[in-house]
């Protein structure tokens, strides 16, 4: 038995908890037997202060043994999964999910909303009737021994410490904390029973973090702490200065993801996003023996079909339409005016503002600015152009899919202030711009 103020006390001061005392905090944020003061207490103290490696491990496992933690010691292969910090236009689960499968990885992916001007992987799947978001577990066990992997949302139950805590935190103005960050994004991935981990961390205008250098701060925590935790895990710091897809929105950006798995149209930009995070998690769960041959095996998967035919397989084990690959366009909803948004001068198309293009789609009603928002999957962007782009005035921007004119002219409005087009060249950026792994950390 501790007392909390006694706790709070030391990490005003900067000194450190160990193992015992945090995790009977935890215990405490779980079953608020600690208050609601004390609790957001602690966390401005850990905001000023911080946490050392060994109390962010420390706090990321009590946090993930607050709730059930999933165990898949009889499958035949390892089990995988990927995160992103989010953006536009990030629709790389609903493709790396089924492709990791295809390749012998078990993917039980536990996703969420959009909230601000980021889009949710979770929203996207609801755009496909009848599929089961939320499970019982029984179905998602089936579906992930079944198919390889199954993208649901968080149960009442994973991690609930976490959802108090961070509750707390996003009233008390201390969601930034990176500490806190990384021990809220990992205590629910950890407990989906995972041996290994691929973090995807934007960086950029459309990044969740404001700058670069705070990016690679959380790239390097996380990939820290989760090693400190027992699950191999490495990160990607990949580009957010342009929307990541050709699409931003639900329905859309999930035909845009059956179109990529059917092997219709592959952007390059996804592609090599894509590509990377399946690498990375292929060779962290022994599937492959290299980057290189865990590319070789992933376009295998692509080219002959059996990504595509895991995606339809997990589609069809939770309620989904079991022809939905074969016509999507049959069952996606679709928005009742598709009008372009044009250039309106000559000149080069510079490095997008994709926040705001994010808030653009919001604002038709296909994001949210609550948690209990309902969003609309028809509205959204597509054929978005990419920077460096050379266009002609009344050349197309993006196409956009809008319930009325009042949201087409709000739409054109945004998009015009956020694809500045001048005369100045853009050099091309890498999309991948680095990788860091345990070994490359002190």
């Amino acid at each position: 038995m501790y007392l909390p103020q006694e706790l709070i006390r030391r990490k005003r001061d900067g000194g450190a908890l160990n193992d015992d005392e945090i995790r009977w905090f935890v215990t405490g944020i779980k079953d608020s037997s600690i208050s609601e003061g004390q609790v957001s207490a602690f966390a401005m103290a850990v905001y000023f202060n911080g946490l050392t490696l060994d109390e962010r491990v420390a706090l990321t496992l009590a946090m993930r043994d607050s709730g059930d933690v999933m165990h898949w010691s009889d499958l035949n292969g390892p089990v995988l999964d990927k995160h992103s910090t989010g953006g536009v236009g990030d629709l790389v689960s609903l493709m790396l999910g089924p492709m990791v499968a295809a390749c012998g990885g078990y993917v039980p992916m536990i996703s969420g909303r959009g909230l601000g001007h980021t889009g949710g992987t979770l929203d996207k799947f609801e755009s496909i009737p009848g599929y089961n978001t939320y499970p019982d577990n029984d179905l998602f066990d089936r579906a992930v021994r079944e198919a390889g992997v199954a993208i649901i949302g968080q149960t009442g139950n994973l991690a609930p410490a976490d959802k108090r805590f961070y509750g707390i935190r996003d009233v008390t103005g201390t969601v930034e904390s990176i500490d806190l960050i990384t021990a809220s994004i990992l205590s629910k991935k950890l407990a989906e029973g995972l041996d290994a981990l691929v973090m995807d961390v934007k960086v950029g205008s459309g990044a969740f973090m404001p700058t670069p250098e705070k990016s690679r701060a959380l790239a390097e925590s996380i990939v820290r702490v989760a090693n400190g935790a027992g699950v191999k895990t490495t990160a990607l710091l990949t580009d957010m200065n342009q929307v990541l897809a050709l699409s931003a929105g639900n329905a859309v950006e999930m035909a845009e993801a059956v179109a990529y798995l059917r092997g219709d149209h592959r952007d390059p930009v996804v592609h090599e996003v894509t590509m990377a995070l399946c690498a990375e998690m292929l060779v962290s769960g022994q599937l492959a023996d290299s980057i290189e041959a865990a590319r070789r095996q992933l376009q295998s998967v692509l080219d002959s079909g059996a990504a595509l035919e895991a995606f339809q397989r997990m589609v069809t084990l939770l309620g989904g339409p079991s022809d939905f690959t074969d016509r999507p366009d049959d069952f996606l909803p679709k928005a009742p005016i598709i009008q372009p948004v044009i250039a309106a001068r000559d000149g080069i198309v510079q490095p997008l503002q994709v926040r705001d293009i994010g808030l653009a789609v919001v604002a038709m009603g296909g994001g949210r600015t609550r948690a209990d928002q309902k969003i609309d999957a028809a509205v959204g962007l597509t054929d978005i152009v990419r920077p460096g782009v050379t266009v002609r005035a009344g050349d197309v921007l993006a196409m956009a899919h809008v319930r009325n004119e009042a949201q087409l002219a709000d739409t054109r409005q945004r998009l015009t202030q956020a694809i500045p087009i001048d005369e100045q060249a853009v050099a091309a950026q890498p999309v991948v711009h680095d990788r860091i792994g345990p070994e490359d950390l002190d």
